[in-house]
């Protein structure tokens, strides 16, 4: 039985219909900072359990609580996830982490390098520039991983 692990970023405030519909179904949320609100994270956890790191502009008082990086285990895979990729401060590999999620770019990116699989799901909250509003997901079942994105709004 596989498991849905639905990715979601960059929302600046914005949780727009086509990301909830999109993220209906996962059985874990992973945000990737810039939330914008609690709210994005109370109406995620309505879908199912969240796991959210602090994006450079999460600056508010609520947003202190919601750590820079997290870890979470999902049977026997690892996923690591914090908001920009630059600051990364773990070697993911010699860690065990299968799969590091991250944001701030707003552009979509699934890469694997060394074994490690890189998500940026894109954003999902205000267009900025030209560059798409997408979301993504990861289909775990055993040790096989595939990873997603997908285009919310055309």
């Amino acid at each position: 039985m596989s498991t849905r692990i639905g990715l979601i970023s960059d929302t600046h405030g914005l949780l727009r219909p086509e990301a909830l519909a999109y993220l209906q179904g996962s059985d874990f949320i992973v945000h990737g900072g810039d939330i914008g609100s609690p709210q994005i994270l109370e109406e995620l956890g309505r879908i199912a359990p969240v796991t959210a790191v602090r994006g450079n502009n999460d600056r508010e008082g609520w947003a202190l609580q919601v750590p820079e990086t997290e870890f979470l285990q999902v049977g026997e895979l690892f996923i690591y996830a914090l908001h920009d990729l630059a600051l990364l401060d773990i070697d993911p590999a010699a860690a065990g982490v299968r799969v590091v999620v991250t944001g701030h770019s707003h552009k979509p990116l699934v890469q694997e390098r060394e074994g490690v699989i890189y998500v940026n799901p894109g954003s999902a909250g205000p267009r900025r520039f030209t560059l798409p509003i997408s979301a993504g997901e990861l289909i775990v079942d055993g040790p096989r991983i595939e990873a997603h994105i997908a285009q919310l709004v055309q």
